[in-house]
């Protein structure tokens, strides 16, 4: 394993979500860490690239002065907006990938991490899925995102780039206000009294796994040069949708009105992965369910209604170094 410290690292999206549990993680190593995102960043030490990652201009001010890692979470990340926008889906997660890709090889980057997803593989064939699952995604964002790997995989057979996909379940944790997900829209909706509405049933599973156990993978997959293709990371346990409802019903002690809407497109019935190749790659998920969420009602419990969580704004809010260790 290699280390972090003095390193030059690229995080594109750095300023989203998973992006800002990852900068502080890679600060705390010692690396120099620049983020390329469309938002500015809550912290201003961080140094930031505003821009599109597809735009060529965008790229080359991201690689400037020479880059060595680069963890890739720049996307269209909704399901639903990938429907209702597939051109704006296939440019940022399709040629967006292509521009930070191509910046990766001028640059002679030594390791590429892309957050992907298991919905990469659509309908579930085998019990569980693994990395052998074959790649037959439902929707524009799970193309898209398969679209990621197989470049990926030509940059590292040619170019010599070591390009791994960390494929992710739905992932919640501490500083998620901004997401639409829905852990997010249940803490919000306790927050302001509302109702929550479940699409379709409620019985669809899941598997739930922290930002922090997310952020560690990442972390491996730059350093340890055994994380290569795609790695499947998941807390290795689902649930329904109607038992995230009971668990964040009983962590939060409120009480909420469910109704049931139309089922939504594209929707895969059930996620359940094995997660046994990343364990044998040295990584293994910590927060339980139970734990990740008391967190997250812990934060959003102290948060003013004055808040962007409860006025629909997206600008993402600072989370401590230490959240995200």
């Amino acid at each position: 394993m290699s280390s972090l410290a003095g390193q030059r690292v690229l995080v594109t999206g750095g300023s989203g979500f998973i992006g800002r549990h990852v900068v502080a993680t890679l600060a705390d190593a010692g690396a120099s860490v620049r983020v390329v995102d469309l938002l500015p960043h809550p912290d201003p030490e961080v140094e930031v690239v505003l821009g599109d990652i597809a735009d060529v201009t965008t790229i080359d001010a991201a690689y400037e002065g020479g880059i060595d890692y680069v963890v890739h979470l720049a996307a269209v990340t909704s399901v639903l907006k990938s429907i209702q926008q597939p051109e704006l889906t296939y440019q940022t997660n399709v040629a967006g990938t292509h521009r930070v890709l191509e910046g990766a090889r001028a640059a002679g980057v030594k390791a590429f991490v892309l957050a992907s997803t298991n919905a990469v593989t659509g309908p579930m064939d085998d019990p569980k899925i693994t990395e052998r699952a074959r790649l037959r995604p439902l929707t524009p964002y799970g193309a898209s995102k398969a679209a990621g790997e197989m470049m990926m995989s030509a940059y590292t057979a040619v170019y010599g780039v070591r390009c791994t996909a960390i494929r992710l379940t739905n992932v919640y944790g501490l500083g998620m206000q901004a997401k639409d997900s829905i852990v997010a829209r249940l803490m919000r909706a306790i927050r302001l009294g509302n109702g929550f509405e479940v699409y379709g049933d409620g019985l669809q599973v899941r598997d739930y796994v922290n930002v922090t156990d997310v952020v560690s993978a990442a972390k491996l997959a730059l350093t340890d040069e055994r994380w290569s293709g795609p790695v499947v990371i998941g807390y290795g346990e689902s649930i329904s949708v109607l038992d995230v409802i009971d668990e964040v019903l009983g962590v939060t002690g409120a009480e909420l009105s469910v109704s049931h809407g139309t089922a939504r497109a594209g929707e895969m019935p059930a996620v359940i992965v094995d997660t046994a190749n990343a364990q044998t790659l040295g990584w293994t998920p910590s927060l339980d369910f139970h734990a990740g969420v008391t967190g997250v009602w812990q934060e959003w419990s102290s948060l003013s209604l004055d808040a962007p969580a409860f006025q629909g704004a997206s600008a993402p809010l600072v989370v401590a170094p230490a959240a995200a260790a």
